[in-house]
C-alpha cells in the first residue's frame, strides 16, 4: 500500500484487487484458488447482501467457523462496510459462544455447517439473521440441521456489488473474545489502524510478496492467524491455503507435498510434537545413535541430517516457519537452530494486533523473541537491578482501544502514562532482543520471599525425552510438576513385550517421573526444587495457541 493509503481494511481490498488482479488469493489444499479479482468480487456481493439485510456501520457480525476460503471474504466483507467482526474461536463451548454473542450484541452470524449445532438453540434476542458460511446462504429460523443447497440464497444474480463503506482508520474493526490462560476471556477492540498497521510492518521484519505460498495451520479467529496469516497475504498478494480437515499428522504432510508453502505460521506445540514423536525418536533409535547424540560434535551433524529430511517434508521451499503464541522449548529451538530450519520466533498478544517483536530466520537469537517491531516501543517497568526483568509494557499504533464494555478492566490495563501492560516478563540484551521470562500472574513467591518462575522449571523438565508437557504449580506450599509424557513412544519402545507382561510399561512411566523429578532438582536452584513429580494422563486443556490454561488445573 502507498504510504498515504488510508489504514482501513476496504482500502487493503482495493489495492489488492487492482494490483494482484490474476494472482492466486485464497483455496483449500485440494481446490483451484480464486483469483484476487474474484475474491474481490465475493467481497463485494456478500457486502452488498448484508446491506440488504439492513446491517449498518457498526453492526456487529459474528463469525463461527474453521478455516476455509469463505472466511476471509465474510471477514472482509463486513469489515469494509464499516460493520464490526466477531470471530469465535471454533473451541469456544457452547455457553461461552452465547455469552460472547449476546455480550458483543451481535444482529448477524456467520456459521459453518459443522459447527452449527454449537449455535442452534442459544437465546440470542439481538441476532436477526443466521448466515451458512458455507455456501452463503441464509438459515431459516427453527432448522435443526443446515447443509449447503438446502437454504435462501443471499443474493441474485442480477443483484449490483455496491461501494466500499466510507470507513474511518481509527473506527472499530473486531472484537475478539481471548481464550485466556487466566479463565476470563475478554473483548478486545481492534481498529482498523490497529490491523492494518500491524500487518504492514511486520513485513520489515519478514518481507512478503506475491509469490509466496502459506499454508494454514491455525484458526483464523485467533489475532495471530488473521492478522499475520490473513492481512498480511491479502496486502502483498500472497496466496493462501486451508486445510479441509484438523491439522493432524494425517491430513497435514499430504497437504505439504501438494502445496510446498514458502511461509507457515505455527505454535511451539507443532514443532515440539515434530521434534519428540519423529526426529528424536529416529537420532536416538539405537545405542550407537544414542552415544552419538550425546556428543554436541555428534548431535550436530544428526541434526543437520534431520533438518535435511524436515525440510524435505515440508514441501522443500519453506524459507520462514514463525513460532509464535507460547515459549518455545531451548531443547526444541537447539534442534531448530543446528538443523539450521528456518525457523523465527515472535511476540505479541491479542491486545497488540498481535505482533510486538520479531526476527527472521536469519537474524534470530536463541531463546529470544527479537527486538521490537518498528513503530512500536517496548520498556521495561519497575526494573530488578539484578537480573534486570520487569513488565513488557508497549505503546504504539497498533495497542488495542480497550476491552468491550470493560471501562474500569481497560484503565488498570494501561499505565497513567498510556502505556499497555502486557503482564509478561522479561528483559532486553545490549542490542535491544526481547526475552520472555514468563507471565507476571504465574510467578510464584517461595516463603523466603525468592521469586519463582514456573515457566522456567517446565522448560527443564520439557527437555526429558519422554515428556510431552508440563505444568509447575505450588500445592500447600510446595512445589508440584504435574507431567505429561509421550505414551506413543514410551509404548513403542516395550511393543516387543507380550500383552501379559505390559504391566511393565506402568513400571517405565513411574521410573521415567522418577528419573524427571531427579534431574530437574539438579539443574535448577534450590528454591525451584520439586516436591513432586506426579503424571497427568490427560493432555492440559488449552487455549487457540496451545498455551495451557493453567487455571483448569489449579491444585486445591
Amino acid at each position: 500500500m502507498q504510504d498515504k493509503t488510508p489504514m482501513t481494511l476496504g482500502s487493503v481490498i482495493e489495492h489488492s484487487v487492482q494490483r494482484f488482479a490474476d494472482r492466486p488469493a485464497f483455496s483449500f489444499v485440494s481446490g483451484t484458488p480464486m483469483t484476487y479479482a474474484e475474491f474481490g468480487e465475493e467481497v463485494a456481493r456478500v457486502r452488498a447482501a448484508l446491506r440488504r439485510m439492513q446491517v449498518r456501520p457498526g453492526d456487529r457480525v459474528a463469525i463461527l467457523s474453521g478455516n476455509m476460503p469463505n472466511w476471509p471474504i465474510a471477514w472482509f466483507a463486513v469489515t469494509s462496510m464499516g460493520a464490526v467482526v466477531v470471530p469465535l474461536l471454533p473451541d469456544f463451548h457452547e455457553n461461552e459462544i452465547g455469552t460472547f454473542l449476546r455480550h458483543a450484541g451481535c444482529d448477524v452470524l456467520f456459521v459453518s455447517s459443522r459447527l452449527f449445532a454449537k449455535a442452534r438453540n442459544l437465546d440470542l434476542p439481538t441476532l436477526r439473521h443466521r448466515i451458512l458460511i458455507d455456501s452463503f446462504e441464509r438459515i431459516e429460523d427453527g432448522v435443526d440441521e443446515v447443509q449447503p443447497g438446502n437454504n435462501v440464497p443471499m443474493w441474485t444474480p442480477s443483484m449490483g456489488l455496491g461501494d466500499v463503506a466510507d470507513v474511518h482508520e481509527d473506527d472499530l474493526a473486531s472484537i475478539i473474545y481471548t481464550s485466556g490462560t487466566t479463565g476470563k476471556s475478554k473483548g478486545v477492540m481492534l481498529t482498523h489502524r490497529n490491523l492494518v498497521f500491524n500487518a504492514t510492518k511486520v513485513q520489515t521484519i519478514q518481507p512478503v510478496n506475491q509469490d509466496d505460498v502459506f499454508l494454514s495451520i491455525l484458526p483464523l479467529s485467533h489475532t495471530y492467524e488473521n492478522t499475520l496469516g490473513m492481512i498480511l497475504p491479502v496486502l502483498t498478494g500472497a496466496s493462501v491455503f486451508y486445510l479441509e480437515k484438523p491439522p493432524t499428522a494425517s491430513a497435514l504432510l499430504p497437504a505439504l507435498e501438494v502445496v510446498r508453502p514458502t511461509i507457515m505460521l505455527s505454535v511451539p506445540l507443532v514443532i515440539e510434537k515434530v521434534y519428540k514423536q519423529r526426529v528424536l525418536p529416529e537420532v536416538t533409535k539405537n545405542g550407537i545413535m544414542r552415544r552419538i547424540h550425546g556428543t554436541e560434535r555428534g548431535r550436530k551433524l544428526l541434526y543437520k541430517v534431520a533438518g535435511k529430511k524436515l525440510r524435505k517434508t515440508f514441501g522443500g521451499r519453506l524459507h520462514f516457519f514463525g513460532v509464535g503464541g507460547a515459549k518455545l522449548d531451548p531443547s526444541v529451538e537447539r534442534f531448530l537452530r543446528e538443523a539450521r530450519f528456518p525457523y523465527a520466533v515472535g511476540y505479541g498478544l491479542t491486545e497488540t494486533s498481535p505482533m510486538l517483536a520479531g526476527a527472521n530466520p536469519q537474524v534470530v537469537r536463541y531463546q529470544s523473541t527479537g527486538p521490537a517491531m518498528e513503530g512500536l516501543e517496548l520498556r521495561i517497568a519497575e526494573q530488578d537491578n539484578e537480573t534486570g526483568q520487569g513488565e513488557i509494557q508497549a505503546r504504539g499504533p497498533s495497542v488495542m482501544r480497550g476491552y468491550y464494555n470493560e471501562p474500569e478492566l481497560t484503565r488498570d490495563t494501561f499505565t497513567e502514562d498510556g502505556w499497555f501492560r502486557t503482564g509478561d516478563l522479561g528483559s532486553f540484551d545490549e542490542d535491544g532482543h526481547l526475552y520472555i521470562k514468563g507471565r507476571l500472574k504465574n510467578m510464584i513467591v517461595s516463603s523466603a520471599g525468592e521469586n519463582i518462575y514456573p515457566e522456567e522449571i517446565e522448560s527443564v523438565i520439557n527437555t526429558h525425552r519422554y515428556v510431552l508437557e508440563s505444568l509447575v504449580m505450588e500445592t500447600k506450599g510446595k512445589l508440584v510438576a504435574h507431567v505429561h509424557l509421550n505414551y506413543e513412544e514410551i509404548e513403542a519402545h516395550f511393543a516387543h513385550l507380550k500383552e501379559e507382561a505390559m504391566h511393565f510399561v506402568q513400571e517405565k512411566v513411574e521410573e521415567i517421573l522418577q528419573e524427571v523429578h531427579k534431574s530437574v532438582n539438579t539443574s535448577v536452584n534450590r528454591f525451584s526444587q520439586l516436591y513432586a513429580v506426579v503424571e497427568q494422563r490427560n493432555p492440559f486443556e488449552k487455549t487457540a495457541t496451545q498455551k495451557i490454561k493453567r487455571f483448569m488445573h489449579q491444585s486445591a
